[in-house]
């Protein structure tokens, strides 16, 4: 049951992080509202495990492969999201962006798992994309030009795309507590290191950014992101990349009905194509 319900809870679930953002980045640095998020989830999962007698890996090299792919899913592709974010480029044009990585998954899927991608799952892949760009189109056509705030983009495209190929060959299973706790003690170690590179700490302690910040930990890197290892775990690669075109979408939903944000027929339609997309990617 968990399983059949899971995708559509996930999608959700994962939609809601452009939202937390919203609420949060104002009164916070990005990168500063990131490591305390990790360090949260750090202690909360880390009582938990211990609580419940949690097994843990035992081998380095299991340690190694789920902090790595801890890594590449939090620290570049989350790091990468709410720098771009902060630093002005708009959610609509970040989600566009970060939506091509069900193509990207499908290539890689073929080359390093041996997947085979089917003819039906490459054109739902295809609708999905143009019924992503469909319901970002009205927002890209206001935005003023881009420049380098794609750069943090881009790469939080690529590290959400190479962290699903490399969660799913090297440790598609793991517990999920134990396995958090792994994953996000690297990737709080790499941003503290980035704070103190090229930036600083700065956090204002008002009620929307305690708000965003305990959505994100409890909703977002508990829930969310254990769907996630789930879903990797029980599916293929292609199908689980397939999801993340929903979740353009889904916050577009979101937006309007917390923020009175109104849709366009041209995106309701770019929403039909994106689940009909999804269907026919995750039926093949």
């Amino acid at each position: 049951m968990l399983l059949k319900f899971a995708p559509f809870l996930f999608v959700f679930l994962w939609s809601t992080g452009f939202i937390g953002a919203k609420y949060g980045l104002p009164h916070a640095d990005a990168l500063s509202f990131l490591l305390v998020r990790y360090l949260l989830v750090i202690g909360l999962m880390g009582a938990l495990a211990l609580a419940t007698r949690a097994p843990w890996p035992g081998d380095a090299r299991r340690w190694f492969h789920i902090g790595a792919s801890g890594v590449l899913v939090h620290a570049f592709y989350l790091g990468g999201v709410f720098v771009a974010i902060q630093h002005g480029l708009p959610a609509g044009i970040t989600a566009l962006v970060v939506g091509m990585q069900p193509l990207l998954t499908a290539f890689g899927a073929g080359m390093f798992l041996g997947e085979k991608v089917t003819p039906r799952q490459w054109g739902g892949l295809a609708l999905g994309l143009v019924g992503v760009f469909l319901v970002l189109s009205g927002r890209i056509a206001a935005d003023a030009p881009l420049g380098a705030m794609l750069v943090p983009a881009l790469v939080a495209l690529l590290a959400i795309t190479a962290g699903t190929l490399y969660q799913k060959k090297f440790c598609p299973s793991f517990d999920l507590r134990t396995g958090s706790v792994i994953q996000f003690l690297p990737t709080a170690a790499l941003t503290a290191l980035a704070i103190a590179l090229f930036g600083e700490f700065r956090i204002e302690w008002t009620p929307p950014f305690v708000f965003a910040l305990g959505w994100l930990v409890l909703v977002l890197s508990l829930g969310a992101i254990s769907l996630l290892n789930l879903l990797i775990r029980s599916g293929s690669a292609v199908n689980v990349a397939s999801l993340f075109y929903l979740t353009p979408p889904t916050t577009a939903v979101i937006a309007w009905a917390l923020f009175g944000e109104t849709l366009s027929g041209v995106a309701l339609a770019g929403m039909a194509l994106a689940v009909a997309g999804v269907w026919l990617a995750r039926k093949a």
